[in-house]
């Protein structure tokens, strides 16, 4: 374990600034990287003289911020937007698509802008911030953008959550051949190698989903590979993920907009948790349960969760799309009373209606 900055100098030589000074340079015949990922700072006239906050910044404060302008309305944004919120911030949210959650269907974007909402959450889509400026008194002056209408408003702190790009820019990869796509991800292969023979990259750094548990079966099929001497891939291996807002959101599969883009013959079906059993009984029945079937083998090609322990159900709909359990065994499925995955039942009987 070396403390410092590497950067390669050759195709397989690396040269680390140690953190307490000093260099080493160091050669193998594997080199995995795993660098991960950066919060991307948007060109915004005077973002960088009010000292914004990141996803990890803001771990930093120590007291809670009056009033919190975030800068996104996707996963990050709406995660610390909620949280703060419930710290005490008054929360305002900017977008600038058309709809939060861009990369989810829209009846879920819809449900989870209505849940925040109604936490005081001021969420503003089609909006762009185009200037922030701090004030003598201390205090962040945003001009805010939308339909052609600009107007202001004051914060006393900026939360900067537009996406990631990869660490790739000092690495010096441009000395190894290591090829990168056109947003700076390393490109690979489905065992995760590079075109350069011996060198990896595993987790955020090469594009693709960016969640923890990805990276981590990223290192065990190259482990098992180069180790055991399997051939495992990335090849279909499923997607599953959370979003921790309140309630969750748990996706894994296909989406209905993926399923429309790709002209497949699917149904879907679709539950309020108003009408879950369990939800009723804890008294938290936001959002709903949402699964894609292809129609004619009645396998289950995706599923969204939003509500209390949405990414718990969410697996157990992982678990029977690995094991090809169709959306009519899993309506006749035996689940224990009263549990969440119960109402999997009530889920799928939905599709008869169509």
């Amino acid at each position: 374990m070396i403390f410092g900055h590497a950067a390669f100098t050759d195709v397989k030589t690396v040269a680390v600034m140690l953190n307490d000074s000093g260099s080493k340079l160091l050669t193998a015949d594997l080199i995995f990287i795993n660098v991960g990922n950066k919060t991307v700072i948007p060109d915004i006239e005077g973002l960088n003289d009010v000292d914004y906050l990141t996803s990890t910044t803001i771990l930093d404060l120590d007291k809670v911020p009056g009033n919190l302008l975030v800068i996104g309305g996707n996963y990050i944004g709406l995660e610390f937007g909620q949280m703060f919120r419930r710290f005490g911030s008054k929360v305002t949210i900017i977008e600038k698509s058309g709809r939060l959650l861009s990369r989810e269907d829209e009846d879920i974007s819809t449900e989870v802008r209505k849940i925040l909402e109604l936490e005081d959450i001021d969420i503003q889509t089609g909006s762009e911030v185009i200037k922030l400026k701090r004030s003598k008194k201390g205090k962040v002056i945003a001009t805010i953008k939308n339909a052609g209408n600009e107007k202001k408003a004051r914060f006393s702190h900026v939360l900067v959550a537009v996406g990631r790009a990869p660490n790739t820019a000092a690495l010096g990869l441009d000395k190894t051949g290591v090829k990168l796509d056109n947003k700076g991800f390393v490109k690979v292969n489905t065992k995760l190698e590079t075109n350069v023979k011996g060198i990896y990259a595993l987790g955020d750094v090469k594009g693709g989903p960016a969640f923890t548990h990805i990276a981590y079966n990223d290192y065990t099929i190259v482990y098992r590979n180069l180790i055991e001497k399997t051939k495992y891939t990335t090849n279909d291996r499923p997607i599953p993920y959370c979003m921790y807002t309140d309630p969750q959101l748990g996706r894994v599969g296909i989406s209905e907009d993926d399923a429309k883009a790709q002209k497949l013959d699917y149904l879907v079906a679709h539950l309020p948790m108003a009408r879950v059993a369990r939800a009723v009984e804890v008294g938290d029945k936001r959002g709903f349960m949402k699964a894609i079937i292809d129609r004619k083998t009645r396998k289950i090609l995706g599923a969204a969760i939003l509500g209390e322990e949405g990414g718990e159900i969410m697996s157990v709909l992982q678990m029977a799309m690995e094991g090809g359990i169709t959306a009519d065994r899993m309506r006749y499925c035996v689940f224990a009373h009263p549990s969440y995955s119960e109402s999997l039942n009530n889920l799928f009987m939905q599709i008869e209606d169509q």
